[in-house]
């Protein structure tokens, strides 16, 4: 039985989390630029997750990092967002830690009422996006859309 000290806990942060060393290992190894691209992209100030409709979030269990990602504008559409930046630890995988990120993602974007787009990197991630209520789409650079509805 899983007790309260493996909820998975996500909050918002505006700066990459101590540790981050090991979402770097962990997702290089497995073949994901991702989080090397994160790394980037925030030392280089061209994404930190700040504009309007945007934020970075992070999951941890018993103050463990598991998982992060985040939204961002889209950058096809810019009246759009996009789920960007998820991954979550080998060790915590199958535990809802990804899950838990996205719903609270989803949630901060409600009030924005723009469509959600994503590209789904590999089988799991395609598998995974629909049980949220994303839905195959074919548009560049996009696997899946999230309609908000009236």
């Amino acid at each position: 039985m899983v007790g309260d000290s493996d909820a998975v806990v996500v909050r918002r942060i505006a700066e990459l989390p101590d540790h981050f060393y090991q979402f770097l290992v962990e997702a290089a190894a497995e073949g994901f630029d991702t989080m090397s691209v994160l790394q980037d992209e925030w030392r280089d100030g061209c994404n930190r997750f700040e504009r309007p409709g945007e934020i970075l979030a992070l999951a941890t269990i018993r103050d463990e990092i598991a998982g992060i990602g985040g939204i961002t504008q889209d950058f096809v559409d810019s009246s759009w967002l996009r789920m960007r930046r998820f991954y979550v630890r080998p060790a915590y995988r199958r535990r809802g830690v990804g899950r838990q990120i996205a719903l609270y993602v989803l949630e901060h974007a409600k009030t924005f009422d723009r469509q959600i787009a994503l590209y789904a990197d590999g089988p799991e991630a395609e598998a995974f996006w629909p049980t949220l209520g994303f839905s195959p789409i074919e548009r560049e650079n996009t696997t899946h859309v999230f309609y908000r509805g009236p």
